[in-house]
């Protein structure tokens, strides 16, 4: 019998917090007497989050797991449990119990209503430092502006899918999918669930400031050309300052006022390379994302699996 809710669950380096997951999850969901799975993708861990998540597969064949060959991120963990999943809906969560069984319960019920996708909302973000929940609520907020959708602001990847909307997502020729765009631009009926976000039950968090960054620039790079119509403009500008320069000087210099050329020129110089340099970098940065397209490399590779059909 198929499932009728698959849970899916990157893992990284998370022997603390894997087995007090599984014990809350399957606490929590049990008693809506349904058919459910739990898939694990085990993202190259270098402790013993694969040794325990074997034995939990071994005593529960509703426990999926997903091994990779090597760590490949969380958008290529998502994405091969996606591809996996066998629900009718899907949700997405973190192993660390920040994203809460309790309130994926409440998405379920969103679900049961119509609602196709079904948005975590953050509330308050507990046990994470002012500079994180500073950037965070930044980017979000200037991703749907440049995007020009309806991104809901303050979520992450804790969401519930119908599986209509996975297979919309699977479908698209792309190769780098970022998930929380994606899921706002294939439409279908939305709604969004506000919840406090506590601490991590234990361990430490695996996303550093360059795993962040990168996340970031993944998501304004895939989704908006707003990078490159800023260095178009940045252009135009300064061929018009450089413009309103020349002619300053030329009339400056009819009017007989003398000043040192270098006065001039390296300012120019400077600041004409410097705007040289940023859009050369904007355009490396589409260009390596097109070469990527190109390639046509899977996202992950599987090295192993268990209990999957």
């Amino acid at each position: 019998m198929l499932p009728k809710y698959s849970i899916l669950v990157p893992v990284f380096n998370e022997e603390e917090v894997v087995e007090l997951f599984y014990e809350t999850m399957t606490k929590t969901i049990r008693p809506l007497n349904e058919e459910y799975e739990i898939v694990f993708v085990n993202d190259g861990s270098k402790d013993k989050s694969l040794e325990i998540l074997t034995s939990l597969a071994k005593k529960d064949s509703r426990v999926k797991v997903i091994n990779f060959s090597r760590n490949f991120g969380q958008q290529a963990a998502e994405l091969a449990a996606l591809s996996y999943a066998k629900g009718e809906a899907v949700i997405i969560m973190d192993v660390d119990l920040q994203d809460p069984p309790s309130v994926a319960i409440q998405m379920i019920e969103e679900w049961k209503k119509g609602f196709e996708v079904v948005h975590g909302k953050r509330k308050k973000r507990k046990g994470e430092t002012i500079f994180k929940k500073f950037t965070a609520h930044c980017y979000y907020r200037f991703l749907r502006k440049i995007t020009n959708m309806d991104i809901p602001t303050d979520t992450g990847e804790f969401k519930l899918y119908d599986h209509k909307v996975v297979d919309a997502i699977l479908a698209l020729p792309e190769h780098n999918r970022y998930l929380r765009a994606l899921a706002t631009w294939v439409g279908f009926k939305q709604t969004s669930i506000e919840f406090d976000r506590p601490k991590r039950s234990a361990g430490v968090t695996k996303w550093t400031v360059k795993k962040m960054v990168r996340l970031a620039e993944d998501g304004i790079i895939a989704n908006s050309m707003y990078p490159l119509k800023i260095a178009l403009k940045l252009g135009l500008f300064f061929i018009l300052a450089s413009l309103i320069t020349f002619i300053t000087f030329v009339v400056l210099v009819a009017t007989k006022v003398s000043l040192p050329l270098v006065a001039w020129i390296f300012p120019s110089i400077a600041l004409i390379g410097g705007i040289i340099l940023v859009t050369n970098g904007l355009t490396n940065a589409y260009i390596g994302r097109i070469y990527d397209e190109v390639k046509d490399r899977p996202n992950y590779i599987v090295s192993s699996t268990i209990n999957i059909d």
